[in-house]
């Protein structure tokens, strides 16, 4: 043995081993394992009534549902439900208001000669030969006559309307000329006397 060897007793060596393996803590643990996986597309699953506690056993039925059973079946529908059915009414048609016959030919006064005489030498009237046309046509105390120029043929015909009221002495001139829807014809004439110098 050298003079400069020296000898360590064994109850130190313990100790400093001993001191190492408290400085460097506890050993590490296993980490934990998952459980194996399973493919939930292809494994089969199977689910009992042991394996559904708290659940009741046998069929649910909702109301307007199918019947389900635990474990597999048919899924629930939805109630079916009935909408009813709009109904439209038909627009109502209002028909226009049918044109008034026209008044009949007078059989008595005021005559054809009647009307030319009330007419002769008013304004408007041509000074000339007249003839009556076709008239007078009488409604309760109105009439109505037209008029054209004697000895005219017919591109030459001008024919005049004459409306009057009254009788032989109470004969009175309404309208005469080209146009004779006036005001007074159109709402007191009777309706086959304004349709006659309206035409409606």
């Amino acid at each position: 043995m050298s003079p400069h060897t020296r000898l360590i007793p064994l109850g130190a060596l313990s100790l400093g081993a001993l001191a190492l393996a408290a400085a460097c803590g506890e050993p590490p643990q296993p980490q934990p394992t998952s459980p194996p996986y399973v493919n939930v597309s292809t494994a089969p699953i199977s689910l009992g009534p042991s394996q559904l506690p708290g659940l009741p056993i046998g069929t649910i039925q909702p109301t307007g549902a199918a019947t389900p059973t635990l474990g597999g079946g048919a899924y629930p529908t939805n109630p079916t439900y009935t909408v009813p059915t709009a109904t439209t009414t038909p627009a109502t048609t209002i028909s226009p208001t049918p044109t008034p016959s026209h008044a009949p030919r007078c059989t008595g006064a005021p005559t054809g000669p009647q009307i030319l005489t009330l007419i002769k030498g008013k304004p408007g009237i041509p000074n000339t030969t007249l003839k009556v046309d076709s008239g007078p046509y009488c409604s309760g105390d109105w009439s109505f006559t037209t008029v054209e120029k004697a000895g005219a043929n017919e591109d030459q015909l001008e024919p005049l309307m004459v409306v009057a009221t009254g009788k032989d002495a109470t004969l009175t001139l309404v309208a005469a000329g080209s146009e004779v829807c006036v005001d007074q014809v159109q709402t007191t004439a009777p309706p086959g006397i304004r349709v006659l110098a309206c035409g409606f």
